[in-house]
């Protein structure tokens, strides 16, 4: 866990040297923020102004004097500069170095942003719609190409067929994250890859923290680069499918292909778990985050209904007037939504996920027993591997990501009037 940096005594004749950071406009807002460390916030124009004059070497008390002269207010400089310290944004403080864990090491540190440059181009989302078009019409024209749940059961050994699906998903997921961290690296941004959660599902995910100082094209393409790779997968199998019949020894293996690569994007749908069209809807509507701000928004519901229910306590006071209106209503419309999916999506858990695995785990124990073939028994260590394995490789990765660590997107350091 990254531990905090301790703050080091400031005084009104205090000069600090900050990292190097970079932002844009974004409203009548700034963010601003540290690539290396993927540390970012937004701050009011203000904000701006006090890290612009102490990036050009001003004391804590001559900033404060330039801000008196532009505004005629006084401004809690020093009280700002500890919260750009508790961001990791001030590299040292009177020529005392802040100490600072490690920046994380990004995925792929090879990858340069002239390697992947081409992701960026403007007619590459044509090319792609071309290519989609294409298989499209072959799979109108073939019906007998179309996927189906059969392609999953290439073989009459469960436990292969088990052992191959999620080899062929997990290699289709690590390149559906490798299309985020392209186009994330060719904008500059660092991006990492690691394991995560999303309800009951473990999941790869890549952190593109930095994305949101880049223009609005690149940060789309960075959302929507994972769905276009499994597109253009699909798009490519499907040609392949057609150019060499179902005869071909690899038929098999391109169907199965072609029918998880597709099987994966409706997953994108349930926007209330923060997928790569989560980001996309907060982009569009402007928020700054949206699922913070709709679990805010769903907690606040339920502390009023409890409140009508036991008539005491004091009125809790609605988040949302915080925001501007139209954050405010897309994040009603984002509750809603945030609400009935998680509840859906932990129902299907507790009522088919949840009990098919306890039937899966039970079946493969019983054939590790005694008197069973040899086949058997491989078969049943195949299965217990795979479906216990992911339970408990889910378990590790939910109980590290519980680990606090600041977000980075909702905290908004505001220079105090």
């Amino acid at each position: 866990m990254a531990t905090v940096p301790a703050v080091p005594a400031l005084s009104p004749s205090s000069r600090i040297r900050l990292h190097d950071l970079t932002g844009r406009p974004d409203g009548g807002e700034w963010i601003v923020g540290r690539m290396a460390t993927g540390a970012f916030v937004a701050l009011p124009p203000v904000g701006e102004r006090v890290v612009g004059l102490l990036g050009e070497g001003l004391s804590l008390d001559e900033v404060d004097r330039v801000l008196a002269a532009e505004s005629g207010g006084r401004t809690d400089v020093a009280g700002f500069v500890r919260e750009l310290v508790g961001l990791g944004f001030v590299r040292e403080v009177d020529g005392a170095p802040v100490p600072e864990d490690a920046p994380p090491r990004p995925s792929l540190p090879w990858l340069t942003p002239r390697h992947v440059r081409w992701v960026l181009a403007p007619a590459l989302p044509f090319l792609l719609a071309a290519l989609i078009a294409a298989a499209a019409a072959v799979l109108v024209r073939r019906p007998d190409l179309r996927p189906g749940y059969r392609d999953l059961f290439w073989s009459p050994h469960g436990s292969l067929v088990l052992a191959a699906g999620l080899a062929v998903a997990w290699g289709l997921a690590l390149l559906h994250e490798c299309g985020h961290l392209a186009a994330a690296r060719a904008a500059g941004v660092p991006a990492r890859i690691r394991l995560g959660t999303r309800l009951q599902f473990l999941v790869l995910q890549t952190d593109i923290s930095g994305i949101e100082v880049a223009p609005r094209r690149h940060r789309l393409t960075a959302y929507l680069g994972g769905p276009a790779v499994n597109l253009t997968v699909a798009s490519g199998a499907v040609l392949l499918l057609a150019a060499t019949g179902r005869t071909a020894a690899w038929h098999p293996a391109v169907s199965l292909v072609l029918l998880l690569a597709l099987v994966q994007l409706p997953f994108q749908l349930m926007v209330f778990m923060r997928t790569d069209l989560y980001f996309v809807l907060q982009d569009l509507t402007g928020c700054r985050d949206l699922y913070g701000d709709g679990a805010a928004l769903a907690r606040h519901l339920v502390r009023r209904a409890r409140r009508a229910v036991v008539r005491r306590g004091p009125r809790p006071v609605d988040p949302g007037l915080a925001l501007p209106a139209r954050e405010r209503r897309a994040v009603r419309w984002y509750c809603a939504v945030q609400v009935v999916g998680t509840a859906l999506c932990l129902g299907v858990l507790a009522t088919v996920s949840l009990p098919a695995d306890l039937v899966l785990l039970a079946h493969a124990v019983d054939r590790l027993g005694s008197g069973q073939s040899a086949a058997a028994r491989l078969d049943g260590a195949v299965v217990l591997l795979t479906v216990g394995g992911a339970q408990v490789l889910w378990a590790v990765t939910r109980l590290r990501r519980r680990r606090p660590r600041r977000p980075a997107q909702a905290v908004r350091p505001r220079v105090a009037r």
